[in-house]
């Protein structure tokens, strides 16, 4: 594993998500399921989502999302209405409600890159490398997604941002033994991940001292069963979307990460997004 070959990749990863390494235990010990770790400490506010521009919080601002997200889409093979006389869309499997994220942006892809280079390095993090952020965000998804499919929620307390948390609680609660089962994941069968978009943002609403907050979005694409495919030898097609015997295996999970980078104040990284989802919940029956 890459911990093991490169002692300085070590050192960042534990800085950038100390908290979830240290909860790796307890979640092993209470969960259904064996897990790793990663992630931090619960941020008291709900912050709003970049859109593309640095947002200056007031006392009066109120947590959002940002829009223009580009969210999943029902497309039918036969333009011959007849041949669907009553098409049902399966429920997804939601936790939050929150657009459903699938493919980069290619606009939000360059305003990351400016984000990193130009403002998170310089101005609030010199050791910050976005390469090993996104291997601490699976080992969090890993983490979180374990826990929720055991209904160990506890665990997350710290983890995961405690608004975040409550609401997924509520929608755990609808889904049965089975569709838990499918929330967790195992890092190793994720095939493609990316950060999605990437914020900054200030509040001075509570005193002098002006906050600053990074949040960033990473959308996983996940093959359930890749990890025993590979070790097994077997050959991966590059169009594994496209194949029907692949398409229930397959899901997508959107995670926000937010964390504190005000001036004196030590923080990790914790979540306050959590969206599962399968393609194949949206198509025909």
């Amino acid at each position: 594993m890459f911990l093991v070959r490169n002692p300085g990749k070590i050192r960042r990863f534990h800085r950038y998500f100390s908290s979830f390494v240290y909860s790796t235990r307890a979640v092993c010990n209470y969960n259904l399921f064996s897990s790793l770790s990663t992630c931090a400490h619960a941020t008291a506010t709900k912050l709003p989502a970049w859109n593309g521009s640095v947002h200056i919080l007031s006392g009066s601002s109120r947590p959002s999302i940002a829009d223009n997200h580009n969210t999943v889409q029902i497309r039918w093979n036969s333009t011959d209405e007849h041949q669907h006389p009553t098409r049902k869309v399966k429920k997804p499997l939601t936790l939050m409600d929150f657009p459903q994220l699938v493919w980069p942006s290619v606009v939000k892809t360059i305003r990351n890159f400016i984000m990193v280079h130009f403002i998170i390095r310089p101005y609030f993090d010199r050791d910050f490398h976005l390469p090993d952020f996104v291997i601490g965000a699976k080992h969090a998804l890993q983490v979180v997604s374990s826990a929720l499919a055991g209904a160990e929620t506890k665990q997350l307390e710290g983890l995961v941002d405690r608004v975040a948390l409550n609401d997924v609680k509520q929608s755990l609660s609808k889904m049965s033994v089975a569709e838990r089962y499918d929330i967790r994941v195992d890092k190793e069968d994720v095939y493609f991940s990316f950060p999605y978009q990437i914020g900054v943002m200030f509040d001075e609403s509570e005193d002098d001292s002006q906050k600053r907050f990074v949040e960033i979005t990473m959308v996983f694409h996940v093959l359930r069963g890749l990890k025993g495919m590979i070790e097994r030898g077997e050959t991966v097609p590059l169009n594994i979307g496209a194949l029907p015997e692949y398409r229930d295996k397959i899901s997508i999970c959107n995670y926000r990460f937010i964390k504190e980078f005000t001036k004196g104040v030590e923080s990790d990284w914790t979540v306050n997004v959590i969206n599962h989802f399968r393609p194949s919940d949206y198509i025909d029956e």
